[in-house]
This record gives C-alpha cells, structure tokens and sequence, in this order.
C-alpha cells in the first residue's frame, strides 16, 4: 500500500449558521457542530483509505468559542495518524468575521475513524506520511492518545505503553 499525506485527506467544509440550528442564546447548538465535524472527518478517512469508513471515538472536542448565528463557519479535517486499519482524524473550526473575512480558531476535535470492508470487517489502510511541523506534531501525539486510550480501556498494560512513559522519563 502506498504511503499517503496528510494534504491528500484534507477536507473543508464552509457553511452559514442558520436559526434552526441555534440555541437560545443564538449560537450553533454544539451538537449541530459536533456532525458537522463528523462529517468532514468521515470524508477526510474516506479520501486517505479509499474504503467506507465508520466513526469508532470522539477522543477530544473543545468548544473554546461559541458559533454565532448568521456565521461563516468553516470545518477542516485532515488525517494525524493511520495505525493498522484506524485513523485519527484531525478537525479545526474556523469562523469569519462578516465585515473583515478575518477567519478565527473556534473550536477543535479529535476523531478516530475505523476503515471496514462490505460486511463491516476492519481492512487495513495505508501509511501516514507527515509533512509540516504541524503535521509531524499531531502524528507524534496521535501514538501518545492512542497508547493512553489502549490504557484506560484495559487494552495495554501501562509499562507497555513506551511512547507515554516517554513523556515522564
């Protein structure tokens, strides 16, 4: 198989945040953020292993700032790590100011994407090779999330998990 980028997975979705999906507060309701988000990792999995994909954990989500209505608010997605047949999925959210264009960091998740064949069986996907120091930064704490979930879930034992020992040593 060969070696994917980062670049090649990028996906970017661009949409207005209308009244139907606010709060009373009229902001973006964080669950309407949530599958927006679900959807440009969805396609960014997609785009790297060429396979239908499934959503296997949301590992992180910050909602730093609030999506008011009547925003620009734009989704970016890109694959941080593929390990044997998962992927972690990288999302940043962007809003735009309506006068300025200004564009500024909202909100950001981590998603990890399963790549399955028709009958729902995991299949391998292809490598991740990072480019940019953004890149190489997100593929380096990718094995460190992975090895502290692997962790908690009773998957690996702790002295096993070299990439966290790492860390503390």
């Amino acid at each position: 198989m060969t070696p994917k980028t980062a670049e090649s997975s990028k996906t970017t979705l661009t949409d207005l945040v209308l009244p139907s999906e606010t709060n009373p507060l009229n902001n973006l309701f964080g669950g309407e953020l949530l599958a927006r988000m679900d959807r440009a990792a969805s396609i960014s999995a997609r785009r790297h292993s060429r396979r239908i994909v499934v959503t296997a954990s949301v590992n992180h989500v910050a909602f730093n700032r609030a999506v008011p209505l009547g925003s620009v608010v734009t989704v970016e997605a890109k694959v941080s790590r593929a390990f044997k047949s998962s992927m972690e999925i990288f999302i940043d959210v962007w809003i735009e100011d309506r006068e300025s264009g200004e564009r500024t960091k909202a909100n950001e998740a981590i998603y990890t994407f399963v790549a399955v064949d028709e009958t729902g069986r995991p299949v391998k996907v292809p490598e991740l090779v990072p480019e940019t120091d953004l890149e190489k930064e997100r593929y380096a704490a990718a094995l460190r999330r992975k090895q502290l979930s692997l962790v908690l879930a009773g998957k690996m034992e702790p002295q096993d998990a070299t990439e966290l020992k790492a860390l503390f040593e």
